[in-house]
């Protein structure tokens, strides 16, 4: 896209096979970022940077000369097409780098000499030319750069609890872990030995507090009178009761329910 205006533009201009080939590798450079200021090594009055080919572009048939400019003003190219029998050599520099960069073209393989007033017919092989030109002048001096694409504003939120394995945000002191509701499934027994945080109820350990059933109002994590001082039960934490908690509890203790067949009476 771009080369047939392009070439339908520079028609009256294009005598010889290698004009042409000047027309497509023009266009390549220009596909890459780069736009022609003029003909000649030195700069010229009122230049700017355009797609077109500059006026008396093919005026030396043996030497093509043309300087161009990236979009991004960061290069600028010194562009040399000598002809040496059928054989076109560019040799391209970057003036702030001093980089230079070399391709040889033969014309026969990309102009058909009988077809230049047909666009259709007169370019062959286009893809070896992009080719050719993107690996032997646009990769050692370097593409114009491109502007970053900007992330978008925002994201979702990911909720803490959607990924078991990411850490909690962290409670501040004195506040208490917010309750997470227990579902009344045969199928989460066991289900909170496999939550490294301890987040799920379903533990291997009976633990009446967690077991999804109502409950009094206890709070390990406030202290329990006689026994444990505020603060000595992180708050949220699965707690393994010990002795009596008040009268009318209901459930067993955990510590009278031994595995099975374990005899030893100093579990």
């Amino acid at each position: 896209a771009g080369l047939e205006p392009l070439y339908a533009w520079a028609r009256a201009a294009v005598s010889r096979p290698q004009d042409a080939l000047v027309c497509g590798i023009h266009w390549e450079l220009v596909r890459h970022g780069y736009r022609c200021l003029g003909t000649g090594d030195q700069p010229g009055p009122d230049e700017k940077k355009s797609e077109l080919l500059p006026a008396s572009w093919e005026a030396n048939k043996e030497v093509y000369t043309l300087r161009y400019k990236s979009t991004d003003d960061a290069r600028e190219l010194l562009l040399k097409a000598i002809m040496v029998e059928d054989s076109m050599i560019l040799n391209v520099m970057d003036r702030g780098s001093q980089k230079v960069a070399d391709v040889t073209l033969a014309v026969a393989d990309y102009i058909d000499p009988e077809h230049l007033d047909d666009f259709h017919k007169v370019f062959k092989n286009t893809e070896e030319l992009r080719t050719r030109i993107a690996s032997g002048i646009i990769a050692p001096l370097g593409a114009p750069a491109e502007k970053a694409k900007t992330e978008p504003e925002s994201k979702r939120d990911v909720h803490w609890d959607d990924n078991p394995l990411r850490l909690p945000p962290r409670q501040p002191v004195g506040t208490r872990a917010p309750s997470r509701p227990s579902p009344l499934s045969p199928f989460v027994v066991g289900g909170d030995d496999l939550d490294p945080f301890g987040g799920r109820s379903g533990g291997m350990i009976v633990d009446p507090l967690h077991s999804g059933f109502p409950q009094p109002g206890i709070d390990p994590s406030s202290g329990i009178p006689g026994r444990l001082p505020p603060g000595a039960v992180p708050p949220g934490a699965r707690f393994d009761p010990f002795g009596p908690l008040g009268a009318g509890r209901p459930g067993p203790d955990p510590d009278h329910l031994p595995p099975p067949g374990y005899d030893d009476m100093f579990m």
